[in-house]
């Protein structure tokens, strides 16, 4: 088998986000195309450059679910090749497998995910036999299945790892991972743990593994934790990381990927911090396959290592793919969307207009190329609506200035609407600095 460089770089203390938009998301009731799919991954991949294939695992779909769906995963394996690393998704069973393989076949760093569960419930349900059992036949599927094509990394996920048995869970992964296996993931299925707990389960986990084991995580969001629960695991040492853009994943989601991997590599300090490094280097033991030393966050590393990227993300991408995926699903992006939402970067009233620094914990237009948007709205103070007019081609004295803010604030509460058309903003200022008599009535 080739490298594997989801292992590698997980090893060597690098970030990877394994993506489960076109997977998981469809689970939110959204349908990715085949071309669409294709797409993604390669514009995903293009925010790390020639190195999307160590810091991004795209898990371009569930080959069993139809034809259809299968034919979609193989054209993302063959024409996203190069750009991120290929995952289908499969059931632990022997038909499944083979089939996933199948359609990952060929792909360069292509990999196949089998989804095992680990708690007792979870195994009743699944597989009608105990966890001790579910698991056992996972790592023979992966046995299995390096033998059926050696070129293709097989991965395990622990479905309901979040109620499942830490030291079982431990000594299977170990199992796994001597059988084969790249990574192991540990899914909270139900998306009900706190951050403390997820950093214990990972810890536990690891404990119980050993430093070979290379762990993943894959959490939800039913509680609104998704986000900060991802960082618990990645204070417990995880490197690889699943995520969505826009959170689309079944019922309510999990971590959105435009938010972790903006969180990650928008500042160096904060970066550290996350990683749980220090001013001089490493506090605790954080590595992943044993205790790794990282020189700093943000930069591109040396043969010696360094932070988290291979290469530093460009996140001037994430607002284009985020309104991709929306214009794609019909999931939209909103006002309050952090990161990519219409709300970034936008203002409204006074203080922030002069001193938009001390409102906003970045500069959008600097790390994500997001222009600064001045919007009129009843909150609107004479130098937001003077701004406004000067980009429709006006200039207003203090009176006037005066007036077009009384006139906005009137316009907001009349319609109902926050944000004044500007349209009829532009009609108002026309007769109102043309002295016409129908000014006000411009409004209407």
């Amino acid at each position: 088998m080739g490298a594997d460089l989801v292992r590698e770089s997980a090893s060597a203390g690098r970030v990877v986000l394994w993506e489960e938009s076109a997977r998981d998301g469809a689970q939110a009731k959204t349908l990715m195309g085949a071309d669409f799919r294709v797409r993604l991954a390669r514009e995903q991949g293009r925010i790390f450059g020639a190195d999307g294939p160590r810091h991004v695992v795209f898990a371009a779909g569930f080959p069993a679910v139809c034809a259809e769906e299968f034919e979609a995963v193989r054209r993302v394996a063959r024409e996203a090749e190069g750009a991120v690393s290929v995952a289908a998704v499969c059931r632990a069973t022997r038909d499944d497998v083979r089939q996933a393989v199948a359609s990952v076949r060929g792909s360069a760093h292509a990999r196949v995910m089998v989804v095992a569960p680990a708690s007792e419930a979870m195994a009743r349900v699944m597989t009608h036999t105990g966890a001790a059992g579910a698991l056992a036949a996972a790592v023979d599927l992966v046995k299995a299945a390096r033998d059926q094509d050696d070129a293709v990394a097989l991965d395990v996920c622990f479905a309901d790892a979040s109620r499942a048995d830490h030291g079982l869970m431990g000594r299977y992964a170990a199992e796994t991972t001597a059988a084969g296996a790249g990574v192991v993931v540990l899914a909270d299925t139900v998306g009900e743990q706190l951050p403390q707990q997820v950093e214990g389960m990972f810890t536990a986990v690891r404990s119980a593994a050993g430093a070979d084991t290379v762990l993943a995580s894959h959490l939800h969001n039913d509680l609104g934790l998704g986000l900060a629960n991802t960082l618990g695991a990645l204070r417990a040492g995880v490197r690889v990381l699943s995520s969505a853009w826009l959170g689309l994943a079944e019922r309510s989601g999990m971590v959105a990927t435009e938010q972790l991997l903006f969180l990650l590599a928008y500042r160096a300090d904060r970066t550290r911090e996350l990683l749980g490094l220090g001013a001089a280097g490493l506090v605790g033991s954080v590595g992943v396959a044993g205790s790794v030393g990282l020189a700093g966050a943000g930069a591109r590393v040396g043969g010696d290592g360094g932070g988290p990227w291979w290469t530093e993300p460009d996140l001037t991408r994430l607002p284009g793919i985020a309104r991709m995926v929306s214009d794609e699903t019909g999931v939209p992006l909103t006002v309050t969307t952090p990161i990519v939402g219409s709300g970034v970067g936008s203002i409204s009233t006074g203080t922030p207009f002069v001193h938009p620094e001390l409102f906003q914990p970045f500069d959008p237009e600097r790390l994500l190329g997001i222009e600064p948007q001045v919007v009129p709205t009843q909150l609107a103070s004479a130098r937001v609506v003077t701004a406004v007019a000067a980009r429709l081609g006006h200039t207003l004295d203090a009176g006037q200035a005066r007036a077009a803010m009384a006139w906005v604030k009137a316009r907001a509460f009349r319609t109902g609407r926050a944000v004044v058309d500007e349209a009829a903003f532009a009609a108002y200022l026309d007769g109102l600095l043309h002295g016409s008599a129908d000014a006000t009535g411009a409004a209407s």
